[in-house]
């Protein structure tokens, strides 16, 4: 890839200060990003201009509304949200709890689409939200079932931190579940990414047999004993099948 263009990146580090921070006085993004002020002043003006930050009433800066009209053009575009709703509606009244559908997004997980639970114990999880693919049932298998050398960069690259309690760490323990879960076709996860809470996901195949997404359904680990674990596998298993063949993919036994 060739060289960024600067201003372009410097633009990318001004408006990523807002996934944080839902308002910032300029004197707020110059703290934030360490640039001068005659710098951000430059970028926050171009910025605006463009309609992609506007002030309020207090006079700070909040992303401009073409963020939102552009979000409702990924959304519509992003079939696999629109094929897969129906299955996780379906799918969360048939086994009582919340259903995740994340794709990989460079070195992360992101989650896409959501359908919470009834039950008034639930797991939250907002549409948006990221996640190392190391960490949880549903972005490791993504990871999973991306090819060793793959797995290798990936690994040897990241730094494996600690989310919650029982988040691995330990890149040998890491690729051990990595192949157990291409063998079983499913990962299973407790207290990786928020503590007392389990998840099950299994992958989703595009046409070309590619793993396109993850499928998970997530609660409170009182719910996800292993005496269940085998049920709730299956219907995740038969779920992702659907939305796969859905998506073309056909599967050859």
């Amino acid at each position: 890839m060739g060289e960024k263009n600067k201003t372009i990146v410097k633009s990318m580090e001004v408006l990523s200060l807002f996934y944080k921070n839902e308002q910032l006085s300029l004197q707020d993004m110059v703290e934030l990003s360490g640039r001068p002020k005659t710098s951000i002043y430059r970028l926050v003006g171009s910025l605006e201009e463009m309609g992609f930050l506007q002030k309020n009433e207090s006079g700070k800066y909040v992303l401009g509304l073409i963020f939102l009209q552009l979000g409702h053009l990924v959304a519509e575009r992003l079939d696999i949200r629109q094929i897969s709703l129906p299955v996780m509606r379906a799918l969360r009244d048939d086994v009582g709890e919340a259903v995740n559908l994340i794709m990989q997004d460079g070195k992360e997980a992101i989650y896409i689409e959501k359908v919470d639970t009834m039950q008034p114990v639930r797991v939250y999880t907002q549409i948006g939200r990221r996640a190392p693919l190391y960490a949880g049932a549903c972005p490791r298998i993504l990871l999973a079932f991306l090819s060793r050398t793959e797995q290798d960069e990936y690994i040897n690259h990241t730094e494996m931190k600690a989310i919650a309690s029982g988040t691995l760490t330990d890149p040998a323990e890491l690729r051990s579940v990595l192949d157990q879960s291409r063998v079983l076709g499913y990962s299973v996860s407790h207290s990786e990414l928020e503590d007392h809470t389990s998840a099950v996901a299994v992958p989703i195949f595009n046409h070309a047999g590619e793993v396109a997404a993850g499928l998970s359904i997530a609660g409170p680990e009182g719910r996800f004993k292993q005496e269940r674990l085998p049920q709730l596998v299956e219907k995740v298993k038969q779920a992702a099948n659907q939305i796969s063949q859905k998506l073309g993919w056909v599967y050859n036994k």
